[in-house]
């Protein structure tokens, strides 16, 4: 409840009097539900400029970079777009925005909506900072423009779906709904365990082939991964494409079918998580944080042999710890909707599962919506797909607060 008034008061006291003198019974026009104004304490002051049409650039308060974009009307409402991962060594730069084939802000603008984005004030693993310039980014729209947007809702995609997660669970004052796309959202321990069993197992079955190991990469590896290593590893799955299926079969990664080209996608793209993000997530969590050290593997040809020769690796609870920083709640106080592919390589399919189940345990499924795509590939969607998703969100976010004035409202 008091989350409600709070965000009713943000949106202005003003409208938060005419909305409930709509509902409540014996308001009439000349009552005033806000009381009277402290003494030298007039209302805020909307700053700003009216928007126009257009993109304009600048950097947030953290370093940030950020976009806002205005229709030539404007419906009152602003979209943030919440990016994907990229690796930590390269330049912070304007994400693209393009979703099957489809443009975010150009589909947003042209149905009447602001759209906002930011490179992020870093790159890497950096989901719990991003949640911030996420709310820095609403409040330099608010500071930059006149009149403040009515709703604000974020979009994000991989780390961006983890990112809108936690920022919606995190800052419900500020934020009224937001889609997660095919993010890490469940549960990011398994997520970190999916691509170092991954690693492990690929190690085993083909030794050597990768210097260094799932926790400890070599530099050299990431300078050489497009001209070397690529092409080394699709070679040594095709030259033996029994321990290739074997590799599919212990880990579970889905694949778009039993060819070398559909498993050396898959293995390509997770063993790349692994090359360019785990130095990254130890130096960010203060240690290592993948542990197979009692982790039984099955579906080889010989499990025991897997089992007795898999490299082994033993996490730091420092690191452990600072994974909480990462996970979600569940604890939602407006709308969510997750989308999903079942055969997402990269992200598994369950982690929306997981999402799921902490809402319903955190009593809050009546938050939270989850669509599923039957297709293989991460964040494999069509514009369509992700334009229906968000469609049904908004109606759910413009839905939400007369249902919750007529809560307030006397009987």
């Amino acid at each position: 409840m008091n989350a409600t008034l709070d965000h009713l008061r943000r949106r202005g006291a003003g409208a938060f009097v005419i909305f409930a003198c709509g509902l409540a019974a014996g308001c009439g026009s000349g009552d005033d539900l806000s009381g009277p104004e402290p003494p030298g304490q007039p209302p805020p002051v909307d700053e700003g400029i009216a928007p126009s049409a257009g993109c304009t650039d600048g950097v947030l308060e953290h370093g940030a970079l950020y976009r806002i974009c205005f229709p030539a009307t404007w419906n009152g409402d602003l979209v943030l777009y919440a990016h994907g991962y990229v690796p930590a060594h390269q330049p912070v730069a304007l994400p693209e925005d393009v979703i099957g084939g489809t443009s975010i802000s150009g589909t947003l603008t042209g149905l009447g909506y602001a759209f906002a984005t930011t490179s992020y004030r870093a790159n890497g693993l950096v989901a719990p900072e991003a949640t911030e310039d996420l709310a820095e980014l609403d409040a330099t729209v608010r500071r930059l423009y006149r009149p403040d947007p009515g709703r604000s809702v974020i979009v994000g995609f991989s780390e961006g779906g983890l990112v809108a997660a936690l920022a919606v669970e995190q800052h419900p004052d500020l934020f009224d709904g937001a889609l997660a796309g095919c993010g890490p959202v469940g549960d990011f321990q398994s997520q970190l365990n999916y691509i170092g069993d991954f690693r492990a197992v690929f190690d085993y079955l083909f030794p050597g082939l990768i210097p260094g190991n799932a926790v400890d990469i070599p530099e050299a590896v990431r300078a050489n991964w497009d001209s070397r290593y690529v092409p080394a590893i699709v070679i040594a799955l095709a030259a033996n494409f029994d321990a290739a299926l074997e590799l599919i079969r212990i880990t579970g990664a889905p694949v778009a079918g039993n060819d070398l080209r559909s498993v050396a996608e898959t293995t390509v793209g997770i063993l790349w998580y692994d090359v360019f993000g785990f130095a990254d997530a130890q130096e960010r969590l203060g240690g290592q944080p993948f542990d197979n050290s009692t982790r039984v593997y099955a579906g080889s040809s010989n499990d025991e042999a897997l089992n007795a020769s898999v490299q082994r690796h033993s996490s730091d609870p420092a690191a452990v710890a600072g994974l909480s920083r990462f996970q979600t709640s569940g604890n939602l106080q407006v709308p969510l909707s997750t989308l999903h592919t079942t055969g997402d390589p990269i992200v598994p399919f369950n982690q929306s599962e997981l999402y799921g189940e902490k809402v319903s345990r955190a009593g809050k499924a009546q938050f939270l919506g989850h669509q599923t795509i039957d297709r293989h590939g991460h964040c494999a969607f069509e514009g369509i797909e992700v334009l229906s998703v968000f469609t049904a969100l908004m109606e759910r976010v413009r839905a939400r607060p007369a249902a919750t004035l007529m809560a307030l409202a006397p009987p």
